[in-house]
């Protein structure tokens, strides 16, 4: 009798025990976690404004402004989940934009694929990979550039022009002594391609693009090439660069590149990393002008936001400390000022967001 008593104590136990532990895990749809959409993002999970506390009214506001600005799509993620999704002015969810140099971005997250796959060294000379002569400089100019100093435009070839052929590629400082925005970085797609031995866009669409269910497609611009895609595929990349190059269990892009991508590369212009725009720094350069102006990139943004940025105004933010990305795609919210990166579009955009989610 005793037995049968203490075995019914051991059981009331054990469920009481179980009941308490079930009761300390976070429900699986709280959204507190961080979510990866599948391939098939047909069912992306969503998470309301109401749930986190958010401004209904404010929200409102928000989208008439970004009608008003010639905004095609604009999404908010929160732990991977989508908060907001608009689409304006004619523009579908199945519908692909231009990147435009917001891209750059996926050309340094390819270049840090291949160097931890051994395919390359972006210390190591870019002539390594091009071949001596790829630009019209004395060649112990040229020997001084390596791929670092393109995915941190400090090359010191001259800007002069934004048609990267080789009769313009010609020298204006030594590498590393002058930062200049410059689309002489596209050189590092040529290294990419050399290194893997196979064309950039096949490299990237196996090693980055398909692993995270990306649609999408290079396209050959007036002086560049292009990326184009839905606007989701746009979240899918900043929703890898919010969790430093993984995506669910796999370690796509290496964690230490990551973060020297996303830290100040040099100090003329601590506000950019490799290829991406920096937030929060003490001073910042801007595309075109080598005038350096002091205070943050986008004063009514996170100090710890980074960004892709491209021209008209295509944008990734990702803010690491609200674990939240921010996606705008569209024509230039200033027709007159299409910009070719940073501009004050963004800090009045800013302003904007901040009354939705403060």
């Amino acid at each position: 009798m005793l037995k049968a008593i203490s075995n019914f104590m051991l059981a009331c136990l054990m469920l009481f025990t179980l009941g308490c532990n079930k009761t300390n895990l976070p429900p699986a749809s709280s959204g507190t976690t961080m979510y990866f959409p599948s391939n098939s993002d047909a069912n992306w999970e969503t998470k309301s404004l109401e749930s986190l506390g958010w401004n209904q009214t404010a929200a409102t506001a928000l989208k008439t402004y970004l009608t008003q600005k010639n905004t095609k799509s604009f999404m908010i993620l929160v732990n991977g989940r989508i908060v907001m999704e608009e689409y304006f002015n004619g523009h579908s969810q199945n519908a692909t934009w231009q990147w435009n140099s917001a891209g750059k971005t996926l050309v340094a997250s390819t270049t840090g694929i291949a160097q931890q796959e051994g395919l390359l060294n972006i210390n190591n000379k870019v002539s390594q990979y091009l071949g001596i002569g790829w630009t019209s400089e004395p060649i112990d100019k040229e020997n001084l550039i390596s791929s670092k100093h393109l995915l941190t435009m400090t090359s010191g070839i001259d800007d002069g022009s934004e048609l990267i052929i080789k009769q313009n590629l010609t020298y204006l400082a030594d590498a590393g002594s002058r930062w200049s925005y410059h689309n002489v970085f596209q050189r590092l797609m040529d290294v990419v391609a050399s290194a893997s031995k196979q064309d950039f866009e096949t490299y990237f669409n196996a090693k980055l693009k398909s692993k995270i269910g990306m649609d999408g497609f290079w396209n050959n611009g007036l002086i560049f090439k292009i990326y184009h895609s839905s606007t989701r595929s746009m979240a899918r990349f900043g929703l890898l660069a919010l969790n430093k190059g993984k995506w669910n269990n796999e370690q796509i892009l290496n964690e230490t590149y990551f973060n020297e991508s996303t830290s100040s590369s040099q100090t003329i212009n601590p506000s950019y990393g490799y290829l991406w725009w920096l937030n929060g720094k003490a001073k910042y350069m801007v595309p075109g002008a080598q005038t350096v102006f002091p205070g943050s990139l986008v004063p009514n943004a996170p100090v710890d936001m980074f960004a892709a940025m491209g021209a008209e105004d295509q944008r990734i933010y990702i803010i690491p400390s609200k674990n939240m990305v921010v996606i705008r795609m569209g024509n230039a919210s200033d027709p007159a000022n299409p910009n070719f990166a940073v501009s004050g579009f963004d800090n009045e955009l800013w302003q904007k967001i901040n009354t939705v989610i403060n």
